[in-house]
């Protein structure tokens, strides 16, 4: 299969080098991405999703899209975009977003949302990073365009309902997922009309990729079929 990677916030193609290895020993053809920032111009997401849009254009065959974090909003744009061309959407540790949700709200400074460092997230979300990755990884994040993580994202093709999704997550399993999910809403309701859904634990932070590389992907090789 050919398999678009997409990062999620402050991330480029370069945070998914420990894992294409075992998505090509599986015999499949990983396309990590960076995604156009702020040299670009005023980007939303909608910009985002039209880039791996055009990723999959460029392909010319079905794929499977992998997004991470905020990257889940943009995978499930671009199944939106393309759904016939869509095998199966895998999220990690995120869940699909509903039409006109936004990634989240950070302090944007000159135009940008900088990586505002690992001690601004939730413990359970970084516990399994250690200093020295931490250290390695901030070396080599990337701002965000302003308005990317607050404006709305468009979902309008309900075909994107019938795309298969597996959800690696970090610490949710088939039985908690609904519980929490019972709870957010329009996000449920989104979820709730795709056809096919899989929850997988990964047992670990929201940086899979980083704390875990080899155990995360075993999982995503498994994940993609």
């Amino acid at each position: 299969m050919d398999v678009i990677l997409v990062p999620g916030l402050w991330l480029d193609a370069s945070s998914w080098d420990d894992i294409t290895p075992a998505l090509e020993a599986a015999g499949h053809r990983p396309y990590p991405l960076t995604l156009p920032g702020p040299a670009v111009g005023d980007l939303v997401v909608d910009d985002w999703v039209d880039a791996v849009a055009r990723e999959i254009d460029r392909l010319g065959d079905r794929v499977i899209l992998v997004g991470h974090s905020g990257g889940g909003n943009v995978v499930w744009g671009a199944a939106d975009r393309r759904p016939d061309r869509v095998a199966r959407v895998i999220l990690v540790d995120t869940i699909v977003p509903h039409p006109g949700a936004t990634i989240s709200e950070f302090p944007v400074e000159n135009g940008v949302v900088p990586f505002p460092g690992w001690d601004f997230f939730d413990d359970d979300d970084v516990a399994d990073i250690d200093d020295e990755t931490r250290r390695r990884t901030a070396e080599h994040v990337v701002d965000v365009p302003g308005r990317v993580p607050s404006s709305p994202i468009t979902l309008s093709d309900e075909r994107r309902f019938a795309v298969p999704v597996t959800i690696l997550s970090g610490q949710l399993d088939a039985e908690s997922f609904p519980r929490v999910l019972s709870q957010w809403d329009a996000y449920a309701r989104e979820v709730d009309k795709i056809e096919n859904v899989e929850v997988i634990t990964l047992d670990s932070g929201h940086w899979p990729q980083f704390s875990q590389p080899e155990r995360f992907a075993e999982k995503l090789v498994a994940a993609v079929r």
